[in-house]
């Protein structure tokens, strides 16, 4: 059994990735300042030290007696890198060094969230992990950075360290709502109210969703790939899925009519984003994603389970595909929590028979839209 500090893990990936972690045994201690992590994420069994990531004595005291870290905590918005450049560099970039040098201290091992937001506009499909990086946002470039100091981490300190690019993720417990939440989640909530949806553009942009279950897969298996190296891999599922596609296999699972509201064409947005998948697959051991019906299905199982009258949706950034990987500020407070997991459906949409967890197969922005994480 071993002790793991779990930055962001109150968020949407973080929750999942602390109920496989404590399903196989392990000890798990949360740092998170909820700013958009939530108290009914915390999964049963985990600790959760309440702080800033980039609070370097903060860090410090949540690293001690660990047997190594998963560094989720973010900023993860494009939009709000432009609108607070400094606070979002300050968590992404300046908390990611918080957690190396507090590990450094003992070298141990790191996994980090990295994103494909780093790739930017970089060039000919798939996206693969030797593709010069040319980020166009300050939220890629951050996430770049975290992978350069990693290397030089390794280099002078000896650090074990694994990053993970996330492409587009989805799944259960991501927050429609949120201003971070990606194009998936806000598609399944509105259509499951049978509510119409908003297409920037033609909708043939596409992208690489990822199911939340396969990104603890390789969360986990990165552990044991740590190295002074640094090594990155993609998290991604190889296959593009236009946005128009996806809308109506959303609506087709809710067996709802699809309303188009047409709106004009995003200045900057990507228009295609497809990662590669074969690094990853031969270094990590990972098997075949899970299906983007099948995962869409589960998503919307959840929704139907926990779903709250209409609200408003944020307005300037209601469509970014983010990862709500949580920051986490504050005096470090100390509690404990519960709740529970869906049910992971098959490809038809009928849940299977089996309780599913992250564990079991076992993470948006990069544009805008959903669009990379």
């Amino acid at each position: 059994m071993a002790t793991y500090l779990l930055t962001g893990g109150c968020g949407f990936i973080g929750s999942h990735l602390a109920e496989a972690l404590l399903a196989r045994g392990d000890q798990v201690r949360v740092l998170d300042d909820l700013s958009t992590g939530k108290m009914e994420n915390l999964r049963p069994g985990a600790t959760l030290i309440r702080g800033d990531v980039s609070d370097a004595a903060a860090v410090r005291q949540a690293m001690a007696d660990v047997d190594g870290c998963f560094h989720l905590a973010a900023i993860a918005s494009v939009e709000r890198g432009v609108r607070e450049l400094l606070v979002t560099h300050r968590v992404n970039l300046s908390g990611t060094l918080a957690v190396f040098d507090a590990a450094a201290r003992d070298r141990l091992p790191v996994v980090y969230a990295s994103s494909a937001a780093a790739y930017g506009d970089a060039g000919p499909l798939p996206l693969e992990e030797t593709t010069y990086p040319r980020p166009l946002s300050a939220y890629g470039a951050d996430k770049l950075g975290c992978e350069q100091h990693a290397r030089a981490a390794g280099q002078v300190h000896r650090l074990p360290t694994c990053g993970l690019r996330f492409f587009n993720v989805f799944g259960p417990r991501q927050d429609p709502k949120s201003p971070y939440s990606g194009v998936i989640s806000i598609f399944c909530d509105r259509l499951s109210r049978g509510e119409g949806v908003d297409l920037y553009g033609d909708g043939e942009q596409t992208r690489d969703f990822i199911f939340v279950a396969d990104v603890v897969a390789a969360l986990l298996a990165a552990m044991d790939h740590a190295s002074p190296e640094a090594p990155v891999f993609n998290v991604c599922t190889g296959q593009p899925t236009s946005v128009r596609m996806l809308a109506e296999t959303v609506a087709s699972l809710c067996d709802t009519p699809l309303e188009i509201r047409n709106r004009p064409a995003r200045l900057g947005e990507i228009r295609h984003s497809l990662g590669s998948r074969g690094r990853a697959e031969a270094s990590l051991g990972l098997g075949t994603p899970v299906g983007l019906r099948q995962g869409l299905a589960a998503t919307l199982d959840w929704m139907r389970q926990n779903q709250a009258p209409a609200a408003p949706y944020p307005s300037s950034e209601r469509t970014s595909m983010t990862m709500p990987t949580q920051s986490t500020a504050e005096t470090p407070t100390i509690s404990s929590a519960a709740s529970g997991h869906p049910s992971l459906p098959s490809e038809s949409g009928t849940a299977a028979s089996t309780t599913w967890s992250a564990a079991s197969d076992a993470a948006s922005p990069a544009g805008t839209l959903g669009l990379i994480r």
